[in-house]
């Protein structure tokens, strides 16, 4: 696939204010964010790192609606998802997840896992999602797996169809945590190309969670380096690369320079979530 420059977008702007979450109350209270506050404009790849236990996933989880927030405010293109008047947000098709563990059905082959979702939810009647599922496959370099089964396929080739299921939806933003860690060296460096393809191809705001920061610089606008728990943004490292990208890239100057600033943030806060005793999680 050759890449195409993402076309101007004009959805899927966030926009986090001052958000505090704590985990219980009194004595047993925990905080996880600390008056957290970020911007992350529409159809940018925002790549957010920090030490294990931080809050990276809690406040990704905000912004999906799957917790709640203590105070502070989350907006999506000026609306608001939740605030200290609502402190869930309604989970909805505009922001869709990509977890770690994969969530493809193994009974259903690749092209019904795909359509699954506009189907279910009467968006598409079933020929028409079909059809989109097929074009969406094809895009994203996986012409010849639609009649397979999840069961029948690399691990890099089943993260894609995830991928490819979760843009079905047509969201505003992706939100992805952690997609490729559990996948080889070899097989996470094809998928950060297949990422940069579909990124390219679909024009969708992108929220990333890595440990990688390699991964972190390679396809990230912007790296946003977050401290130790309780989580507030640390530093905004803006990756002045342009687009479009390749893997060929980490052998340049520049991006050895930015990885170097990425890895110098990262470090001082690890030192204190060591210290501290954080836990992986």
């Amino acid at each position: 696939m050759s890449a195409v420059l993402p076309a101007v977008v004009k959805r899927g702007a966030i926009r986090i204010d001052d958000v505090v979450k704590v985990y219980g109350s009194g004595e047993t209270a925990v905080p996880a964010v600390d008056h957290c506050s970020l911007s992350i404009e529409a159809g940018e790849i925002c790549m957010i790192v920090g030490p294990s236990g931080c809050g990276k996933t809690t406040l990704l989880n905000a912004i999906a609606g799957f917790h709640s927030i203590s105070s502070g405010r989350i907006a999506l293109d000026g609306e608001t998802l939740c605030d200290a008047a609502r402190p869930l947000a309604e989970p909805g098709s505009d922001r869709i997840v990509v977890f770690q563990n994969g969530a493809l059905f193994p009974w259903k082959t690749n092209l019904e896992n795909v359509a699954f979702g506009p189907i279910v939810q009467g968006k598409l009647a079933r020929a028409e999602a079909l059809e989109r599922a097929r074009e969406l496959l094809a895009g994203a370099g996986l012409s010849g797996v639609e009649d397979s089964y999840p069961g029948e396929l690399s691990s890099g080739m089943r993260r894609r169809v995830e991928i490819v299921r979760a843009l079905m939806n047509e969201p505003k933003v992706l939100l992805l945590d952690e997609p490729f860690r559990a996948l080889d060296a070899l097989t996470k460096s094809v998928m950060h190309q297949a990422l940069l393809e579909i990124y390219y191809r679909n024009k969708v705001t992108i929220v990333f969670i890595t440990h990688d920061l390699d991964e972190a610089v390679l396809l990230g606008d912007k790296v946003v380096v977050m401290t130790s728990r309780p989580a507030q943004v640390k530093r905004v490292i803006p990756i002045d690369i342009p687009h479009p990208r390749n893997v060929s890239l980490v052998t340049t100057k520049r991006f050895r320079e930015l990885l170097e600033e990425a890895r110098l943030a990262v470090h001082e806060e690890a030192r204190k979530s060591f210290a501290s005793g954080e836990k992986e999680g």
